[in-house]
């Protein structure tokens, strides 16, 4: 299963009975985004507003609100799908083929991946309508107030392309945007993400303007790539068309150096000034906190193209879980075998809704020499995003990540505050308001992990209290018989 844009991936969550249309009329202001929460917190379905007060094109939200529509957004039934097509690519370098069979595998598996490339294509649905100059207005579109703090309407699941302006390098993100007026937007670009690294090169070098372009919809699989964490020089769409298994369609903007998907719903092009800052926020953002005003870059609108019909996304992020931890779930599942393909020792990770990505991840591992469980705490806080990881707490290879009771009870009753606890100083992410300092804080990690004489212990540890395994079975087999159903 593949979709070729939005309004596919729409048709296909209403045949599943996974799509609400809502064709009472209401407000951008507040209104949407206070349906959306409950929808969410409800396991609802994913909302289609047909009826939006001063606007003649209706908005969907909570496309990804859930683990099946976030997978069935990827092409897959189950995220954990994803650990394995990631595993099959690795395996081609970590296991060189040796006979004749593995070789036209592997260069099948090759040929397949190359096949799956941005392909550029001249003529596009979401360039139907083209307007430039004083035609493009960036307030035409229904953007959400989401909150009843927020500094203003927001942007809020707009991918962002840019490129080093010294490397070209692509990149692709999601940060969201406060639309101050016809012309201008906030760039949420925090301090440790990929646009904020081009925009201070861009500073460095004395570089007038920087082309940005956004776009709003297209194929799912595109639209979650943005919240990829991969090094600096993959480029997102590649990823993306990797995991579709067929490349992405992609255009030349009409006023900037930019490509964008052919099949998006709405693009906007222009550029920021590396320099030129202006105030944004507040915004109710997704640690369930709102992050208050800062200076961020401003974007300047040179020009909109559209599809004549085009849909508008929104996500909205609050208190989690949010939509954004099943978009983040996902990503957790694809990165678990780079992560594994560097850390052997690990056997599985969580990052539970409540940690809001950057405050919390749960590491199971396999244990084999004294200071093990440091080495990896300390490898995790030197991977790329995870430096900005606040707390790792870290249990035995046979313990569920993914079962929060189980963790619990793990961690109360193994952990010795005095031995198995880490406390260190680092980067820590730019929404994170409990250090005394922004941008840098303390972090935490704590070792739940069976202890023996390997990590200096005489004391004899005792062993989990589990029933015999004959006994089980016996009691299986029986289970009706003793009245139960």
């Amino acid at each position: 299963m593949s979709f070729k844009n939005l309004q596919d991936f729409i048709t296909y969550l209403e045949s599943k009975g996974d799509l609400l249309r809502i064709t009472a009329e209401v407000s951008t202001e507040l209104e949407i985004s206070a349906i959306t929460d409950r929808t969410i917190k409800s396991n609802g379905p994913a909302l289609l507003f047909e009826n939006v007060t001063g606007y003649d094109h209706p908005v969907v939200t909570n496309l990804f609100g859930s683990h099946q529509r976030m997978a069935w957004g990827l092409g897959i039934e189950n995220s954990d799908e994803l650990t394995e097509k990631v595993e099959s690519i690795l395996n081609i370098a970590k296991t060189p083929p040796t006979s004749m069979i593995d070789k036209l595998r592997t260069l099948k598996d090759l040929v397949s991946l190359a096949r799956t490339q941005p392909k550029i294509i001249t003529s596009a649905p979401v360039q139907e309508v083209v307007l430039e100059n004083d035609q493009a207005d960036l307030t035409m579109f229904p953007h959400l107030k989401c909150w009843p703090m927020d500094g203003g309407k927001y942007i809020t699941l707009p991918l962002v392309f840019s490129k080093d302006p010294v490397t070209k390098t692509k990149n692709v993100g999601i940060y969201r945007m406060q639309v101050f007026d016809k012309k201008t937007a906030g760039m949420h670009w925090q301090t440790h993400k990929v646009g904020a690294s081009h925009f201070r090169v861009g500073e460095e070098n004395k570089i007038s303007k920087l082309e940005v372009a956004v776009a709003l919809g297209g194929d799912p699989v595109t639209m979650w790539s943005g919240v990829l964490p991969i090094p600096p020089d993959m480029y997102e769409i590649a990823v993306a068309g990797v995991i579709k298994n067929s490349p992405i369609e992609m255009v030349k903007c009409k006023t900037v150096d930019l490509e964008v998907p052919a099949n998006s719903e709405i693009i906007l092009e222009g550029y920021v000034i590396p320099g030129e800052l202006k105030t944004e926020g507040p915004f109710g953002d997704h640690t369930g906190y709102y992050s208050l005003e800062d200076e961020y870059p401003v974007f300047h609108l040179t020009a909109i193209t559209h599809k004549k019909n085009y849909i508008y996304p929104a996500t909205v992020v609050g208190r989690p879980p949010s939509e954004d931890f099943f978009m983040g779930k996902a990503v957790e599942r694809l990165m678990l075998p780079a992560l594994k393909l560097t850390l052997p020792e690990i056997k599985d990770v969580n990052m539970p809704a409540e940690g809001v990505f950057h405050n919390l991840i749960i590491v199971s591992m396999k244990k084999q020499f004294p200071g093990h469980t440091r080495k990896v705490m300390n490898a995790l806080w030197g991977l790329g995003q995870m430096m900005l990881v606040k707390g790792i707490i870290v249990v035995d290879d046979f313990v569920d990540v993914q079962n929060i009771s189980e963790v619990a009870w793990r961690v109360t009753s193994n952990l010795d505050p005095k031995n198995d606890i880490v406390i260190l100083d680092g980067p820590i992410d730019d929404l994170d308001h409990s250090s005394a300092t922004p941008k840098i804080g303390s972090k935490i990690g704590l070792d739940a992990t069976t202890k023996t004489k390997m990590d200096g212990r005489d004391r004899e540890w005792p062993p989990d209290v589990e029933m015999d395994g004959e006994i089980l079975d016996l009691i299986n087999k029986r289970w009706k018989e003793y009245g139960f159903e």
